[in-house]
């Protein structure tokens, strides 16, 4: 296959995918679709019974040098309808690790060494790098690569970064577990509304160290229903926790639950708290870092070398770094005109970054390896 039917495959991988989103834990026929495509490429080829995703392998023995690309859409309002949706990108991400499947099983010839490409469930959902994790996909690998598109904000088009340096995310679901009462008889219960305005207060007034960027604040308060002489005794709330260092996040998670246990205390109320899901911050590794340097330089130019971007979004990708404290790792940063944002119902970017996208990690990928000869 030529490089330019190589290049035209691909875009055609990224319409289907773009088009057919599903959202995460829900990925069967996207991991169904990329299995197909593997098996076509003479991979090792695993599936699993209990969840969706799917991991190819190339060549034999070590070094192992990982691909990782995330599956899932969200699941959000667009055009006033909810549908699933890639508005975060991942359809390209795909895109990218599948051409650099096609682009190294069409060279005559790869240094030794192990190539794997993981296509991994629910990064949406902070999960899925953790039953990766627990599946042992990475317990031999040296070196994992990574790619996230990024908005207008921090890359500019036609340039990229050796790494995106993500902070720890944290989200919290809480209820508010009381009993409704007559609205003309206030002092039987406990209206849960106020008890969410006091904590509320509470959360606006968690400090933390300025110098490190961090946040915390509701994305979700839910109490009371149509009738309008019923003072609500339960709610539901979610809460939103961003820091850019592992430690800073484990804090502010403490210092919310504080703030939580003291509102409980005051409106003698049950106040119950769930951790939804938690993304571990970033663990670029120098070396990585400096091969997807000289492949960005030799496919974009120098010129177009982009700092790695420091971005208070999180990425479960880090968990692998988290876990594995061997592992050398680092994520392509790809710009590509992304506007208006990521996770916007209606974004868009350039796709003709995905080809020199896929040709930045094979470089990568055929530099790793070369450099353990």
């Amino acid at each position: 296959m030529t490089t330019n039917a190589i290049d035209t495959k691909i875009m055609n991988i990224f319409e289907h995918l773009h088009q057919n989103p599903e959202i995460s834990w829900k990925e069967t026929e996207t991991t169904a679709y990329i299995k197909q495509i593997l098996e076509d490429r003479g991979c090792k080829v695993t599936t699993f019974d209990d969840c969706t995703g799917v991991i190819g392998e190339i060549g034999s023995g070590e070094p192992v040098v990982a691909v990782r690309a995330d599956l899932d859409a969200l699941w959000q309002e667009v055009n006033g309808e909810f549908c699933a949706n890639h508005s975060c990108g991942h359809d390209s991400h795909m895109s990218m690790a599948i051409g650099v499947l096609l682009k190294l099983t069409g060279m005559s010839s790869l240094p030794k060494g192990t190539i794997r490409f993981i296509f991994q469930p629910a990064e949406e959902k902070g999960t899925g790098a953790l039953k990766m994790l627990e599946k042992g996909v990475i317990d031999d690998v040296n070196y994992m690569y990574g790619v996230h598109v990024r908005p207008v904000q921090e890359v500019q088009d036609g340039m990229a970064a050796p790494a995106i340096l993500h902070g720890a995310g944290q989200h919290i679901s809480g209820e508010i577990k009381g009993d409704d009462t007559h609205g003309a008889r206030p002092h039987l219960g406990v209206n849960a509304i106020e008890v969410g305005a006091e904590l509320l207060q509470k959360i606006n007034h968690i400090h933390m160290d300025p110098q490190v960027p961090h946040s915390v604040k509701f994305t979700k308060f839910q109490a009371g229903g149509e009738s309008s002489n019923v003072i609500p005794g339960h709610a539901a709330f979610s809460i939103d926790l961003r820091a850019q260092t592992n430690d800073c996040i484990a804090e502010l998670a403490e210092k919310v639950k504080k703030a939580v246990e003291s509102v409980s205390a005051s409106y003698d109320i049950p106040i119950e708290l769930e951790t939804m899901s938690a993304t571990a911050s970033a663990i670029a590794d120098k070396h990585a870092q400096a091969l997807m340097t000289e492949s960005i330089g030799e496919v974009l130019g120098e010129e177009n070398v982009a700092p790695p971007v420091v971005t208070s979004g999180s990425e479960d990708f880090h968990f692998y770094t988290f876990k594995k404290k061997d592992l050398k790792a680092t994520m392509l940063g790809l710009g590509c005109d992304l506007k208006p944002g990521l996770h916007h119902p209606n974004m868009t970017f350039n796709h003709d970054m995905i080809i020199p996208g896929a040709e930045i990690i094979t470089k990568t990928v055929l530099k790793t390896l070369k450099s353990f000869e």
